[in-house]
């Protein structure tokens, strides 16, 4: 049984629009896991049953080993989300939005002061744990995100567009510091539309039209080609 993300035969259909059709993969702990896909490809619908907003009527997921039909809580335990959208309070400090969270899991207050210092720390966001959300940048508002995320100690990350919006800088110190925690033993599927986010190293879903088009290792996968030109001639589209 797989330790990571195993996804098989997930289908879902919005009335006559079939969103999802036979969606199947594996995903091991220890390894970052890009998802690429054109607009309409059925990424977010997929994001929408991974984290449970939305039941798939057939197909099977498993997260960390845990069905997430028949024991959704303990699926949900194990995995950590970043919403493309974000969900923080603009009002809290840093650390009252990462306590808010502990809270709503049930986490034990023992030892929570040092679990949150502990995540903060290994963002680089110590300093600005007491500082009100609305007076992060774009940046260190994410990073806050990905901390609340580690909170629990999840086994699988999914990262949904998490640098959007977000400057150059900003973007490639969040990829960095993924990309350490998938070597560190996560789990880690990032959705993106920007190629450069994914390295040769990495594993590779390319969605499209609701079915999972190629996987594989992303260096592999493109060839002799950039990964940008590799997917739109596969697609007929950029991301």
């Amino acid at each position: 049984m797989t330790e990571g993300l195993f996804v098989q035969d997930l289908s879902f259909a919005y009335g006559p629009n079939q969103a999802l059709d036979g969606v199947s993969f594996d995903l091991q702990k220890g390894r970052f896991c890009a998802l690429l896909g054109p607009n309409g490809a059925g990424k977010s619908t997929l994001v929408s049953l991974l984290t449970r907003l939305l039941v798939s009527p057939s197909g099977t997921i498993r997260i960390a080993g845990h069905d997430m039909r028949q024991a959704p809580g303990r699926a949900l335990a194990k995995l950590g989300v970043v919403f493309q959208q974000p969900t923080l309070d603009m009002d809290l400090s840093v650390r009252q939005n990462l306590a808010y969270f502990a809270a709503l899991h049930r986490l034990p207050r023992k030892g929570l002061n040092a679990r949150i210092d502990t995540v903060l720390a290994r963002l680089d966001m110590a300093e600005r744990a007491h500082e009100k959300v609305r007076a992060l940048n774009g940046g260190h508002r994410r990073r806050t995100e990905l901390a609340r995320s580690l909170l629990h100690d999840p086994q699988v990350l999914l990262l949904d567009e998490p640098t959007v919006g977000l400057d150059a800088s900003s973007r490639a110190g969040i990829v960095a510091h993924v990309h350490d925690l998938a070597a560190q033993g996560m789990c880690v599927l990032w959705t993106t539309h920007l190629t450069d986010e994914v390295r040769d190293t990495d594993d590779l879903l390319v969605l499209h039209k609701g079915q999972i088009l190629t996987s594989g290792q992303a260096g592999g996968v493109r060839g002799d080609q950039s990964l940008s030109d590799w997917f739109l001639n596969q697609t007929g589209t950029t991301v």
